[in-house]
This record gives C-alpha cells, sequence and structure tokens, in this order.
C-alpha cells in the first residue's frame, strides 16, 4: 500500500513503533510528521510502544529534540517503563525474587529505570543480586558484542538473574547497525542464564498500552518494521498489523511478502514507510 491513509477508517487508534519506523534514531523519517499530524487531525489516537531501556519521559524528551511535540501523539510506553513498574510493584514472581543490589550494564542516560526506586547500585556482578540490562555502554562501545563477555560471564559465575530492559538484538543508527541489551541477554541465556525480559514480542506489554490508548483491540493498528518483535508481537496480543519496511530489515517491496510467510507472519497491509 502507498500510505497509511488508505487503512485509517478502519482504526480508532495506532500503536506505533518508534526506531525503524519514525525515527532513525537521529532524526525523523521523511514525511513522518505530516504522517501523525494528518492522523492527529483524522481523530485517531497514537501511542508509541517502544523497546527503548528507558522511561516513558526520556523517550518523550528524545522525541521533543527531534521535532516530534507531545500533541503528535497520545502516550508513550517503553520497555524500560515496563521494567521501572515491575521493579516498583514486584508482585510478579520474577521480580518480587530479587534482591536490592543490582550490576547495571549499560549507559549512564538508561538509569531512571532504578534511580527512585529502592535498589543499591553496585561495583561488580559478585556482589549483586540481579544484573539490570539496558545494552552497551557509550564507552565501550556499540557493535562489539565481545566486550562485556567478562561482566557476564561474571554474572554466570554468581549465578545471578539479568532483567533484560530492551529485546531488540540490533537497530539501525543513523544507518550503522549497533547492537543492543537483547543481543547480551541471548548470549547470557545461552550458557544457562536466567533471563527475564520485558517488551515486544512479550503479548503482556499490549496491556498498559492499549490502557493509555483507550480503544478495542479490533480498533487498534500495530504498525512497526521488526517482524521478529512488533510484527510477532502484534501477532501473539492478537492486534491487526502494518509492516514498514524503512527499518531493520532493509527489504525490497517484492522481497516481504515472501519474508513475511516464512516468519508466519501475516500483516493486513505492506508499506515501503510510514507515510501519510
Amino acid at each position: 500500500m502507498s500510505g497509511i491513509a488508505e487503512l485509517a477508517g478502519q482504526y480508532d487508534g495506532l500503536i506505533v513503533d518508534l526506531w525503524g519506523v519514525v525515527h532513525d534514531g537521529i532524526k525523523p523519517y521523511p514525511g513522518v510528521i505530516e504522517c501523525l499530524t494528518a492522523l492527529r487531525d483524522a481523530g485517531k489516537k497514537v501511542v508509541f510502544l517502544t523497546n527503548a531501556p528507558r522511561r516513558a519521559a526520556g523517550v518523550a524528551r528524545a522525541l521533543t529534540a527531534m521535532g516530534i511535540g507531545a500533541d503528535l501523539y497520545t502516550g508513550i510506553m517503553s520497555s524500560g517503563e515496563a521494567v521501572y513498574m515491575a521493579m516498583r510493584d514486584r508482585n510478579e514472581h520474577d521480580f518480587a525474587r530479587l534482591g536490592n543490589r543490582l550490576y547495571h550494564l549499560g549507559p549512564a542516560r538508561d538509569r531512571d529505570i532504578f534511580r527512585e526506586l529502592p535498589y543499591f547500585e553496585v561495583a561488580t556482578p559478585a556482589e549483586a543480586d540481579f544484573i539490570l540490562n539496558t545494552g552497551p555502554d557509550d564507552y565501550l562501545g556499540p557493535d562489539d558484542p565481545s566486550v562485556y563477555e567478562p561482566a557476564l560471564q561474571a554474572g554466570l559465575d554468581a549465578k545471578i538473574p539479568m532483567i533484560c530492559a530492551n529485546p531488540d538484538l540490533e537497530v539501525i543508527r543513523d544507518g550503522k547497525r549497533i547492537i543492543c541489551a537483547g543481543l547480551l541477554a541471548q548470549w547470557y541465556a545461552a550458557r544457562g542464564g536466567d533471563v527475564v525480559q520485558r517488551g515486544k514480542p512479550d503479548a503482556a506489554i499490549y496491556l498498559p498500552t492499549l490502557a493509555l490508548l483507550g480503544t478495542t483491540r479490533e480498533r487498534t493498528l500495530v504498525v512497526g518494521d521488526s517482524l521478529r518483535t512488533d510484527m510477532a508481537g502484534a501477532k501473539a496480543a492478537g492486534l491487526d498489523a502494518c509492516w514498514v519496511l524503512s527499518g531493520i530489515h532493509a527489504l525490497k517491496a517484492e522481497e516481504a511478502p515472501q519474508a513475511a510467510a516464512q516468519a508466519g507472519i501475516a500483516p493486513v497491509a505492506i508499506l515501503a514507510a510510514f507515510h501519510w
């Protein structure tokens, strides 16, 4: 299809991925702001659902810096926000069992996940009750997973669980692939580590997202670029999905239907980009 306008009349609200659909980590894709404006003017609600390992308020600030104001969307749900709520409430088994000493594997900007909560950050995994994995640290580098293996191995040796705040394996930032927390969690789990993740494709994250949106499942459309997270997550949650090709897969339009079929995904539409 040529644009969201052809679908908009069938839905009251959209759950829209950010990285790979709305922006490339640096700037919005061409036509995105115009698309969001047209959706707003058509009375459609938009909630952004992202596997970003930080609080929703931090995501909002980043969007504002890109020129995407709060008037263009209804709300934001992030995997980091979901982890924050789970660590705060501790009413799920995976989080109720955690101690209060954490080793943070990730950049300083992601500390808003636990800064206001009664947890203590320690210097090494050996001192910790669990690892909070928000992804590669800026100082160690965003593209070489091997530099994180000593810390991950120390966590395995200590037999502590890992909370992963971003299930993504990689993203495209301004045309360059960089690794994410999910890749480090995959390494940990493959060697017997106990990993708990929040975010797409887990269907559970769509519950608070739908609550923000205020629409029924039947009148909600998911828009995303990743078969593994966005499309699979929509399928798990029982939601219609529109697959956008501007992000992680970098496929040509003629290649997309076969790729979706091989992944067991049946989107209601495939778009080259998030255009009106």
